[in-house]
């Protein structure tokens, strides 16, 4: 089975007994392995349509070439390293910088795709190299600040676009998702995203039954009384329809940004593979470089669609972690679930009309998990910030990035916040490192770290090692 396709009936087909695991290449019976693709769809689900709402991308496709990015991970891992891949987090905000500077959504997907190329070209490298590579190119402290600056770089979205629009709205959904994500156990703890957005989305409905229309400025400039939930465009949607593609644009100054996003998705994607490999017991390393090509292919495959980027889920991980069920089979049923779901427009329709004091409520906890999973690699790793060559860089770039620095070089062409944020740390950091005395150098760390995947930021939990 060279491309992991067939798998072995488990024993009867019934669950595993304690102490027992379904390997890859096994499933159950094929009721409980729809049951369990159903469970990993529902996993990933909130996350892969909220990143690309956050990114001004059609949710529908996203949703769609999720499914189809998915059988196409697995297929060139050979069904070695059971994943899903949905939407990711590591981009939306080189995709929130470039709409500010105008960019359209093809202007989005054309960055995303180059540096999709960029992450497959890297994961070919690694594969010919070996997996210490990514240790020694993107050493701990450096994927920790680049992670971190990544997340903290939206905070201005949520003060000034999404929160202002309906202060209380966000402030309530907010509290919801936070009780929800500390006090609700099992599923339920895993879907409090999708669990928020559903609270936020009746509470718009039951504020504008008792307090009316609230005041919202136009494209126009202008004020006007709207609703906050406005469901038109749902009745109006057909059942069944393809969602809306288009071509990529290329931007030098676009693909700049979105560059520095390649960093944190080798990291996730190396911790993911970690994760797997801890739970399967399997040496998954000679696949790691394979992993991180196949999920660098997928993201150009959807983004030149006009999807958005792709990236291995902490969820589904977690999910496998929870049933010991490993089983690619599980998750090639989700990857259909997945594909049908996408061609229901209403469902579209549906995630455009969540208001958007509700999105702030849920933004302005995601952007902040995606920063703090910076800080998490440096505790893990135990970064030592007393030496002057891990700090220095690292807290010049921190500010370059989070502050939207610029650097201007022509009319036309500029380096700034994200971008020059992860040019400094990198380019910092590996230049000191070969001048300094061999007392200061940093000695490669003993194993890969993790990075922001879109689901450690969805819900904050993980289950294993790197798996958010």
């Amino acid at each position: 089975m060279k491309l992991g396709l067939g798998w072995k009936l488990y024993g009867d087909g019934s669950a595993p007994p304690p102490g027992q695991v379904v390997r890859p290449d096994e499933r159950l019976s094929w009721g409980r392995t729809v049951g369990l693709g159903v469970q990993h769809v529902i996993a990933m689900f909130g996350a892969t349509f909220v990143f690309p709402l956050l990114m001004g991308l059609d949710p529908n496709l996203a949703i769609m070439m999720s499914g189809i990015c998915t059988i196409l991970f697995l297929l060139i891992v050979n069904g070695k390293v059971p994943s899903y891949l949905g939407s990711s987090a590591s981009f939306v905000a080189a995709a929130v910088i470039i709409s500010a500077d105008g960019g359209s959504a093809a202007t989005v997907t054309g960055a995303v795709l180059v540096a999709g190329v960029v992450l497959a070209l890297s994961g070919l490298v690694i594969h010919l190299l070996g997996a210490d590579v990514i240790v020694r190119a993107f050493p701990p402290a450096v994927t920790g600040g680049v992670v971190m600056l990544i997340g903290f770089n939206l905070a201005p979205v949520v003060s000034d676009a999404y929160w202002p629009h309906d202060q209380w709205t966000a402030l309530l959904t907010m509290v919801f998702v936070i009780l929800a994500t500390v006090l609700l156990r099992g599923f339920l703890g895993r879907i409090t995203v999708l669990l928020g957005l559903v609270f936020g989305f009746v509470l718009s409905w039951v504020l504008d039954l008792v307090f009316g229309a609230i005041p919202t400025e136009q494209e126009d400039g202008s004020v006007q009384e709207v609703f906050r939930v406005d469901l038109s465009g749902v009745a109006e949607a057909p059942w069944i329809g393809l969602p809306e593609f288009h071509a990529p644009e290329f931007h030098l100054s676009a693909i700049l940004v979105a560059l520095p996003a390649v960093i944190a998705l080798i990291a996730e994607n190396a911790g993911h593979v970690k994760a797997v490999q801890e739970m399967t017991r399997d040496d998954l390393d000679p696949y790691m470089g394979r992993a991180i090509l196949a999920d660098g292919v997928a993201t150009v495959l959807a983004s030149s669609v006009g999807g958005a980027p792709t990236t291995t889920y902490a969820e589904n991980i977690g999910v496998m972690a929870v049933t010991r069920v490993y089983s690619t089979a599980a998750y090639y049923v989700a990857a259909v679930v997945a594909i049908l779901v996408g061609l229901c427009p209403k469902f579209g329709a549906l995630v455009y009309a969540i208001p958007e004091g509700v999105i702030g409520g849920i933004t302005v906890i995601l952007y902040g998990m995606i920063g703090l999973l910076g800080a998490k690699i440096w505790v893990e790793n135990r970064v030592d910030f007393a030496n002057p060559l891990v700090l220095v860089p690292i807290a010049a770039g921190l500010i370059a990035g989070i502050g939207n620095v610029s650097l201007t070089f022509t009319d036309s062409f500029q380096i700034s916040g994200i971008a020059l944020g992860t040019l400094i740390i990198l380019g910092g950091f590996h230049l000191l490192n070969a001048l300094a005395p061999q007392s200061m150098k940093v000695a490669p760390a003993a194993r890969t770290a993790s990075g922001p995947d879109s689901g450690a930021a969805a819900d904050g939990r993980g289950e294993a090692d790197g798996a958010d």
